[in-house]
């Protein structure tokens, strides 16, 4: 009988010595987030925006010859053209130059905003869900206590107090904003501080600081981004609110808030007033908007399993 010579055969299948091999380079959690967020188009498109919005902000009011705060009585609510690109308002003040000033302003309410619920949650949020017990619930009927404060009322009575400016604004917005955080938080470090991980770093003698700032907290992250993002379009509506109220900042100071205010009164008879800062603040709660449901997406596990 004829032997078959062994080049004939080929193999059927996956080889022995490629069971082992791993199909796809392994990806650490926050790596598969960034892949998963760029895949969202609309997430990627609020990116653009609020780029585009940062840099005008920084770079806007320098992009014309005029002041934010000079009046001009000759050139009083002058319609959009080459020489005002956003035109005038009722005392000549060029509209381009104190939309981009009010762009640093209302941006900075909603950063300045979110990053103070972020400490003042995390850290509220977080020891009340580790501790637990007596101290957790001490500490979350305090912030129930707050939480039924009336919040205008409260905006108002600091306004009165101290003033109308940035900082009273900022500190009346946020004297009870942080809420949300810290109820998040604690939920999270709730369900996450009787993890392996967790009690082996407690076995090994590491403090409350340490756990919380290197297992409890990163972990956490992803709920607090999410909640961050919508924080500041919050923040920056809040602002619009307060001005509508006549609690807004006071003069020359601009914010998108007190330019719609100024506007609304003049809309039948010149609308770019209103126009202006009303679509750049839409434009803005619509980008952090879609960013966070976008990050919301990335970071859900659910999904990811479904892919």
């Amino acid at each position: 009988m004829e032997q078959i010579a062994k080049e004939k055969f080929q193999v059927v299948g996956a080889k022995a010595s490629d069971a082992e091999k791993i199909s796809k380079p392994s990806l650490s959690f926050w790596k598969d987030v960034r892949i998963r967020f760029r895949k969202n188009k609309l997430a990627m498109f609020g990116i653009i925006i609020l780029i585009l919005l940062i840099i005008m902000a920084i770079f806007g009011p320098y992009m014309t010859k005029f002041d934010y705060a000079t009046n001009d009585l000759m050139n009083t609510n002058k319609e959009p053209s080459g020489t005002h690109w956003f035109g005038t308002d009722d005392l000549g003040r060029d509209m381009f130059a104190r939309t981009w000033q009010g762009a640093r302003i209302s941006l900075l309410i909603g950063v300045m905003a979110a990053l103070i619920d972020f400490v003042i949650g995390v850290t509220w949020g977080g020891i009340a869900g580790f501790k637990g017990g007596r101290v957790d619930e001490f500490m979350m009927r305090i912030a129930d206590i707050l939480y039924g404060v009336p919040y205008l009322l409260l905006v108002i009575l600091f306004m009165v107090v101290l003033g109308a400016n940035l900082t009273t604004m900022i500190l009346a917005m946020t004297i009870t904003g942080w809420i949300n955080m810290a109820r998040i938080v604690r939920g999270e470090v709730l369900s996450l501080k009787n993890q392996e991980y967790v009690l082996a770093a407690k076995t090994l003698g590491a403090s409350v600081t340490r756990i919380m700032a290197r297992h409890l907290i990163p972990n956490a992250m992803g709920s607090i981004l999410v909640t961050m993002t919508l924080t500041i379009p919050n923040a920056i509506f809040t602002e619009a609110f307060l001005s509508f109220l006549g609690l807004g900042l006071t003069p020359p100071l601009a914010s998108w808030g007190t330019m719609a205010n100024d506007g609304l009164a003049a809309i039948q008879y010149y609308p770019w007033r209103l126009f202006f800062p009303a679509v750049l603040i839409a434009l803005t709660i619509f980008a952090f908007n879609v960013i966070g449901d976008g990050l919301r997406d990335a970071l859900d596990p659910r999904l990811r399993n479904k892919e």
